[in-house]
């Protein structure tokens, strides 16, 4: 059983109108927040959600987490129906929101014996506020005194409290530090190895490439894209190139008729390879050491950040996405 499921998910808001800039009143209407959205994430996924602003990813959260209703369409999480039975699903979820705020006078242990009790869980406090990096007299004292960094590892502690199902994190790298987010990585791959399921919101997008099993890319309310950031950069024709610099240049023919290599190029001592499919990146540079004395490669993959940048500035002629079914300041 996947452990989350949408079919047809949607969900319009009343727009009640406003005022112009000069004055007059704009007509009141529907917003379509999430059109038509059909999801599917396995259990113990790592799941990257992706979206530019008002894109409809923290509406697709609140629906999942059943503090909103959807005005069609239908959700199973965890085999519930969020809208229906959220009380159940909640004790089985971990949630890090964005922009997570703390009681200013009360410790991280006290957060977590309070998260811990609601849960019905019997987590040690101290564990945990080891394990996400929290110094343990900060974890003593008052969190309003926290930064930022602080706050964002007392959140992450409290979602892991009682070995969730599902992990549902919004922004989790959100102020934390190099060390931090290199904890955060490990902890989420963690989890996700001990059968738990994570669905990862981020705008950071390296982190994501980094930790992901597969990315869904929103836009205007739609999924464009939903598939292993592999496949999308074939999909796309964007691939990698392959930059060999030899003592010199051989009869390139072998190398362009592989299946996978869409260009080849050559200047004196070095030869570009241009590939839209993973496989022939290998391929590729076998066939220069057979044919010449390769003395250096550098292989420069399509990043990320350039597939969302394409598939959200294209979503009018974007590539048809699956129906999202498996193949989500420092510290101190």
């Amino acid at each position: 059983m996947p452990a989350l499921q949408t079919t047809g998910l949607t969900r319009r808001f009343r727009d009640s109108g406003g005022f112009g800039p000069f004055g007059d009143r704009t007509e009141s209407g529907d917003v379509l927040a999430v059109n038509d959205l059909d999801l599917t994430v396995e259990t113990g996924e790592v799941f990257g959600f992706l979206g530019p602003n008002g894109a409809g990813k923290s509406t697709t959260i609140n629906l999942l987490l059943g503090f909103i209703d959807p005005t069609s369409g239908s959700m199973d999480v965890l085999g519930h129906d969020p809208t229906s039975d959220s009380r159940a699903l909640r004790s089985r979820l971990g949630l890090l929101p964005e922009g997570f705020d703390v009681y200013e006078n009360l410790s991280a242990r006290e957060h977590l014996r309070s998260a811990i009790e609601t849960k019905g869980a019997d987590d040690d406090p101290d564990e945990i506020t080891d394990r996400v990096g929290l110094d343990p007299d900060d974890a003593r004292r008052a969190a309003g005194g926290y930064s930022k960094g602080m706050t964002q590892r007392l959140a992450l502690g409290i979602a892991l409290v009682g070995d969730p199902d599902l992990l549902i994190l919004d922004e989790p790298s959100s102020g934390l530090d190099p060390k931090g987010i290199k904890l955060l990585r490990t902890i989420v791959r963690e989890e996700a190895e001990r059968g738990a399921t994570v669905f990862f919101s981020s705008h950071a997008l390296d982190q994501v490439q980094k930790v992901c099993d597969r990315v869904g890319i929103m836009a205007d309310g739609e999924m464009v894209a939903v598939d292993t950031i592999d496949d999308l950069r074939e999909q796309l024709g964007t691939g990698a190139v392959v930059e060999a610099t030899v003592d010199q240049v051989p009869d390139l023919s072998p190398v362009e008729r592989l299946d996978g290599v869409r260009e080849v190029s050559a200047t004196d001592g070095s030869v570009r390879v241009t590939c839209d499919e993973p496989t022939a990146k290998m391929a590729a540079l076998r066939r220069l050491d057979d044919a010449a004395a390769v003395r250096d490669i550098a292989i420069e993959d399509a990043s990320l950040e350039a597939l969302f940048e394409e598939y959200t500035s294209r979503t009018g002629d974007a590539p048809e996405a699956e129906p999202a079914v498996a193949a989500a300041g420092g510290d101190d």
